[in-house]
């Protein structure tokens, strides 16, 4: 379903945002929550049905939600991670089971530091002592929290969470690895590319093309394999970033197209850099001008109207 309205546009906003702040309480105050497997199950089922009624839209809105505010950041990149995680196993042909436990390892793998992570966001001062201590155990301690504490019955999802720190750089494809290996290492890639692209007090954002440069170059070379399965999943610049053309324009990219590097975008100013009275539509694909580069969100600093924008890509949607 895409966005025609307004009103179609806050309702899918405040869905998305009520999912998140479902699972801000859900990993607040996870000993409180009865059934917590079952909680964790309906989330991932409502991620789904959102995503269903319409990816790009999905996408965009958790983009804007997730790097607009370091508020309630652990939910915030729980929820990312677990969606990525999910349009990842479907792009690398991870079966039902590989999937499910992926999903929710994602969800809930800083389940001992929800509150610390949250602090963490909006500081600016060096972490403490104490505080690099629980970053170092929280990985373990969250398995026994919920292998022990919280009842989850997956062992797979357990193993994951308890280990999803473990330096795994074995150079072997992804298929050939245990099942464990390579969800984990799947969740490495998507923990950093998450949080690179999110901001935190104490630094801005990257942009996603920065983001996915840093994941496949260098010592992280052996996740070329997932970074390219990113790419092809959400695009270089997905739906709800900005970009920068070769014309000086702005824009927002509003939907994926056949080639990963090549989206729909809405331009929103002119060049002289002042906002258009209405957003213009412009496939990349189609040619010039072409994508300059991603920004930051940070560095945007314009006052936009989303529905606008989400309604032209419906239009790029039916033309498609």
């Amino acid at each position: 379903m895409t966005v025609q309205n307004e009103n179609e546009y806050e309702d899918l906003l405040g869905l998305w945002s009520d999912l998140e702040s479902g699972l801000g309480i859900l990993l607040g105050s996870p000993l409180s929550v009865q059934e917590f497997e079952q909680r964790v199950w309906q989330y991932d089922r409502w991620m789904q049905a959102l995503l269903q009624r319409d990816a790009d839209v999905g996408i965009y809105l958790l983009f804007q939600l997730a790097t607009h505010s370091s508020v309630g950041y652990s939910a915030s990149h729980s929820l990312v991670c677990a969606t990525l995680s999910h349009l990842l196993a479907t792009e690398l042909k991870l079966d039902s089971k590989e999937r499910d436990s992926l999903v929710h390892a994602a969800l809930t793998m800083n389940i001992a530091m929800t509150e610390l992570q949250d602090q963490l966001a909006l500081q600016t001062e060096k972490l403490s002592q104490p505080q690099l201590e629980a970053i170092r155990l929280h990985a373990p301690k969250g398995g026994l929290v919920l292998a022990n504490s919280l009842g989850v019955s997956d062992p797979l999802w357990i193993e994951v969470v308890s280990s999803h720190h473990d330096d795994y750089t074995e150079k072997v494809e992804l298929r050939l690895l245990p099942a464990h290996k390579r969800l984990i290492r799947i969740l490495r890639v998507v923990d950093r590319y998450a949080a690179m692209i999110s901001p935190r007090k104490s630094r801005e954002g990257r942009s996603t093309t920065e983001s996915v440069r840093t994941i496949m170059t260098g010592a992280n070379a052996y996740n070329d394999e997932i970074g390219h399965a990113l790419v092809r999943a959400v695009g270089l610049c997905p739906p709800g970033t900005y970009v920068r053309l070769e014309d000086n324009t702005l824009a927002v990219v509003m939907r994926r197209s056949a080639r990963p590097n090549l989206p729909h975008v809405a331009v929103v100013t002119g060049t002289d850099g002042q906002v258009l009275p209405q957003p213009r539509l412009h496939r990349t694909m189609s040619g010039r001008p072409a994508i300059q580069a991603a920004l930051a969100t940070s560095l945007v600093r314009l006052r936009l109207n989303h529905h606008l924008i989400l309604q032209l890509g419906a239009h790029a949607a039916m033309q498609a």
